[in-house]
Protein backbone atom coordinates (compact mmCIF):
# COMPACT_ATOMS: atom_id res chain seq x y z
CA UNK A 1 0.00 0.00 0.00
CA UNK A 2 1.30 3.05 -0.75
CA UNK A 3 1.73 6.15 1.42
CA UNK A 4 1.48 9.29 -0.28
CA UNK A 5 1.49 13.14 1.35
CA UNK A 6 -0.12 15.80 -0.25
CA UNK A 7 1.68 19.40 -0.98
CA UNK A 8 0.24 22.73 -2.11
CA UNK A 9 2.24 25.45 -3.59
CA UNK A 10 1.56 28.22 -5.38
CA UNK A 11 3.74 30.00 -7.47
CA UNK A 12 2.15 32.35 -10.18
CA UNK A 13 0.22 30.91 -12.90
CA UNK A 14 -0.22 27.15 -12.38
CA UNK A 15 0.22 26.16 -15.83
CA UNK A 16 4.02 26.94 -15.55
CA UNK A 17 4.75 25.07 -12.59
CA UNK A 18 2.42 21.52 -12.76
CA UNK A 19 4.39 20.53 -15.53
CA UNK A 20 7.75 20.65 -13.80
CA UNK A 21 6.58 18.86 -10.34
CA UNK A 22 4.52 16.46 -12.71
CA UNK A 23 8.10 15.14 -13.82
CA UNK A 24 9.49 14.60 -10.24
CA UNK A 25 9.92 11.13 -9.76
CA UNK A 26 7.50 10.46 -6.58
CA UNK A 27 5.00 13.22 -7.37
CA UNK A 28 1.95 10.83 -8.05
CA UNK A 29 0.35 13.88 -9.74
CA UNK A 30 0.22 17.38 -9.88
CA UNK A 31 -3.67 18.95 -9.82
CA UNK A 32 -4.26 22.75 -11.21
CA UNK A 33 -6.37 24.31 -8.77
CA UNK A 34 -7.66 26.90 -6.35
CA UNK A 35 -6.80 27.80 -2.49
CA UNK A 36 -7.01 30.34 -0.10
CA UNK A 37 -9.62 32.18 -0.50
CA UNK A 38 -13.52 32.75 0.79
CA UNK A 39 -15.14 31.92 -2.39
CA UNK A 40 -16.91 28.74 -2.80
CA UNK A 41 -16.23 26.62 -6.12
CA UNK A 42 -14.41 29.07 -7.62
CA UNK A 43 -13.98 29.23 -11.96
CA UNK A 44 -11.20 30.74 -13.51
CA UNK A 45 -13.15 33.44 -14.90
CA UNK A 46 -13.98 34.29 -10.97
CA UNK A 47 -10.27 33.72 -10.02
CA UNK A 48 -8.93 36.39 -13.08
CA UNK A 49 -10.59 39.14 -11.11
CA UNK A 50 -8.35 39.03 -7.92
CA UNK A 51 -11.95 39.45 -5.74
CA UNK A 52 -11.88 35.92 -4.59
CA UNK A 53 -8.90 35.91 -2.23
CA UNK A 54 -7.71 32.52 -4.12
CA UNK A 55 -4.38 31.93 -5.39
CA UNK A 56 -3.47 30.13 -8.26
CA UNK A 57 -1.78 26.63 -7.07
CA UNK A 58 -0.95 22.95 -8.10
CA UNK A 59 -1.14 20.34 -5.39
CA UNK A 60 0.75 17.61 -5.31
CA UNK A 61 0.22 14.30 -4.18
CA UNK A 62 3.91 12.78 -3.61
CA UNK A 63 5.57 9.72 -2.23
CA UNK A 64 8.05 10.93 0.67
CA UNK A 65 10.21 7.83 0.17
CA UNK A 66 11.13 9.24 -3.09
CA UNK A 67 10.96 12.64 -3.19
CA UNK A 68 10.74 14.89 0.25
CA UNK A 69 8.74 17.49 1.14
CA UNK A 70 12.18 19.82 1.69
CA UNK A 71 13.06 18.94 -2.11
CA UNK A 72 9.71 19.86 -3.37
CA UNK A 73 10.45 23.34 -1.43
CA UNK A 74 13.94 23.69 -3.46
CA UNK A 75 12.36 22.99 -6.82
CA UNK A 76 9.26 25.69 -5.91
CA UNK A 77 11.97 28.37 -5.15
CA UNK A 78 13.89 27.64 -8.53
CA UNK A 79 10.33 28.05 -10.54
CA UNK A 80 8.92 31.15 -9.70
CA UNK A 81 10.40 34.68 -8.09
CA UNK A 82 9.41 34.39 -4.68
CA UNK A 83 10.54 38.22 -3.94
CA UNK A 84 7.80 39.37 -6.29
CA UNK A 85 4.53 40.35 -4.41
CA UNK A 86 1.23 38.97 -6.45
CA UNK A 87 2.74 38.74 -9.64
CA UNK A 88 4.85 36.51 -11.80
CA UNK A 89 6.59 38.56 -14.38
CA UNK A 90 3.91 39.79 -16.49
CA UNK A 91 0.96 37.92 -14.46
CA UNK A 92 -0.36 40.54 -12.09
CA UNK A 93 -3.08 40.09 -9.03
CA UNK A 94 -3.00 38.22 -5.75
CA UNK A 95 -3.94 34.91 -7.59
CA UNK A 96 -0.22 34.84 -8.73
CA UNK A 97 0.90 35.56 -5.36
CA UNK A 98 3.64 33.15 -3.52
CA UNK A 99 2.20 30.54 -0.93
CA UNK A 100 3.08 27.83 0.61
CA UNK A 101 -0.04 25.91 1.74
CA UNK A 102 0.73 23.58 4.70
CA UNK A 103 -0.57 20.26 5.36
CA UNK A 104 1.11 19.34 8.56
CA UNK A 105 3.14 20.88 11.56
CA UNK A 106 6.14 19.09 9.91
CA UNK A 107 5.36 20.92 6.52
CA UNK A 108 4.78 24.15 8.55
CA UNK A 109 8.34 24.06 9.97
CA UNK A 110 10.28 22.97 7.39
CA UNK A 111 8.45 25.62 5.17
CA UNK A 112 9.52 28.20 7.47
CA UNK A 113 12.68 26.89 7.77
CA UNK A 114 13.27 26.62 3.89
CA UNK A 115 12.38 30.29 3.59
CA UNK A 116 15.11 31.25 6.13
CA UNK A 117 18.00 29.35 3.85
CA UNK A 118 16.40 30.74 0.60
CA UNK A 119 16.60 34.13 1.72
CA UNK A 120 19.97 33.64 0.72
CA UNK A 121 19.31 33.12 -2.75
CA UNK A 122 17.73 36.33 -3.35
CA UNK A 123 18.91 39.80 -3.52
CA UNK A 124 15.17 41.06 -1.99
CA UNK A 125 12.97 39.61 0.74
CA UNK A 126 11.34 36.58 -0.09
CA UNK A 127 7.03 37.69 0.47
CA UNK A 128 5.80 33.81 -0.03
CA UNK A 129 2.69 33.33 2.57
CA UNK A 130 2.86 30.66 4.79
CA UNK A 131 -0.57 29.21 5.83
CA UNK A 132 -2.31 26.12 6.55
CA UNK A 133 -4.15 24.48 3.63
CA UNK A 134 -7.67 25.10 3.54
CA UNK A 135 -9.87 23.44 0.61
CA UNK A 136 -8.52 22.70 -2.41
CA UNK A 137 -10.93 23.39 -5.87
CA UNK A 138 -9.64 22.26 -8.58
CA UNK A 139 -9.31 23.82 -11.65
CA UNK A 140 -11.73 23.40 -14.94
CA UNK A 141 -10.23 20.21 -16.82
CA UNK A 142 -8.83 22.46 -19.75
CA UNK A 143 -6.11 23.43 -17.12
CA UNK A 144 -5.03 20.49 -16.03
CA UNK A 145 -1.91 19.51 -17.87
CA UNK A 146 -2.42 22.51 -19.93
CA UNK A 147 1.59 22.92 -21.07
CA UNK A 148 1.55 19.56 -22.57
CA UNK A 149 -1.91 20.08 -24.72
CA UNK A 150 -0.66 23.53 -25.25
CA UNK A 151 3.19 23.50 -26.21
CA UNK A 152 3.18 25.69 -29.14
CA UNK A 153 0.73 28.62 -27.71
CA UNK A 154 2.63 31.60 -27.20
CA UNK A 155 2.68 31.98 -23.38
CA UNK A 156 3.87 28.08 -22.98
CA UNK A 157 6.67 29.12 -25.67
CA UNK A 158 7.97 31.97 -24.53
CA UNK A 159 7.71 31.38 -20.51
CA UNK A 160 6.96 27.68 -19.89
CA UNK A 161 9.37 25.90 -22.25
CA UNK A 162 12.77 27.85 -21.24
CA UNK A 163 11.66 27.53 -18.37
CA UNK A 164 11.19 23.86 -17.85
CA UNK A 165 14.73 23.55 -20.01
CA UNK A 166 16.38 25.00 -17.35
CA UNK A 167 14.62 23.06 -14.58
CA UNK A 168 15.44 19.48 -16.48
CA UNK A 169 18.76 20.40 -16.70
CA UNK A 170 18.82 21.43 -13.22
CA UNK A 171 16.92 18.97 -11.17
CA UNK A 172 18.55 15.84 -13.63
CA UNK A 173 18.67 13.50 -10.52
CA UNK A 174 14.98 14.17 -9.38
CA UNK A 175 13.27 13.66 -12.48
CA UNK A 176 11.36 10.48 -13.80
CA UNK A 177 13.21 8.39 -16.29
Amino acid sequence: MKQTEIATFAAGCFWCIESAFNQLKGVEKAVSGYMGGQTLNPDYRQICTGTTGHAEVVQLEFDPRLISFEQLLQVLWFLHDPTQLNRQGNDVGTQYRSAIFYHSDEQHQQALTSIQAAGALFDLPIVTEVRAAVTFYPAEEYHQGYYLQNTNQPYCQFLITPKLAKFRQTFVSLLKV
